[in-house]
């Protein structure tokens, strides 16, 4: 299609970006320094405003880069990253003695459930540091109940890896019970393995 010159409307439409510097930041005014950084400028600045006109939107990303850091950030969930199999867990009845094993084994946190696998509470390495420090002769007798921590922060198996970590990030949390709608213990999510996929 022509206007009344002869000239199609793409050319009509035409818009030049003068990019144009006084003088090239190389001592000699040869090599392209200050050109170059305003070309990567300018061209930043469209991108963005095309970005902005397409709404282009952060799960857009995603979705045509799964494979990026980007993409691992917004798609992966905890149900991907996290421990379920083998999953030690404690009775409430039990005593510290046998949570030593299963600590070190869950890599410093074990969860602590009911006959139904309801989550109860977590006891951590640090809450057996601390007994043993207290009652250095006495810990291994005592009741895993009077030492867990009732309550504990979960995750859930949709949950965004990303904000999983920023809530473990922001409580100081290394490792975190995943947990169903019923408060039933399904797997354990740990921050090194979320730092580790890339999700943070």
């Amino acid at each position: 299609m022509t206007g009344r010159t002869g000239s199609t409307l793409a050319e009509q439409a035409r818009v030049v970006l003068d990019c144009s510097v006084d003088e090239e930041a190389c001592p000699h005014d040869l090599a392209p320094t200050t050109s170059t950084t305003v070309t990567l400028a300018v061209g930043d600045a469209l991108a963005v405003v095309v970005l902005q006109m397409k709404g282009f939107a952060a799960n857009d990303f995603a979705r045509f880069h799964p494979g990026g850091a980007l993409g691992r950030r917004l798609t992966a969930r905890v149900a991907d990253l996290m421990v379920s199999d083998p999953l030690p867990t404690l009775p409430e009845s039990a005593m510290m003695r046998d949570a030593v094993v299963p600590i070190a084994e869950e890599r410093g946190t074990v969860a602590v459930v009911d006959g139904e696998r309801r989550l109860l509470g977590v006891v951590t390495a640090g809450d057996l540091t601390r007994l043993m420090e207290r009652d250095p002769d006495g810990w291994p007798d005592a009741a895993v109940e009077t030492v867990m921590t009732r309550a504990p922060q979960v995750a859930h198996e949709d949950d965004r890896g990303s904000a999983t970590v920023h809530r473990m990030e922001s409580r100081r949390i290394m490792a975190m019970p995943v947990v169903d709608d019923s408060g039933r213990i399904v797997g354990m999510v740990h921050l090194h393995d979320l730092m580790k996929a890339g999700v943070a």
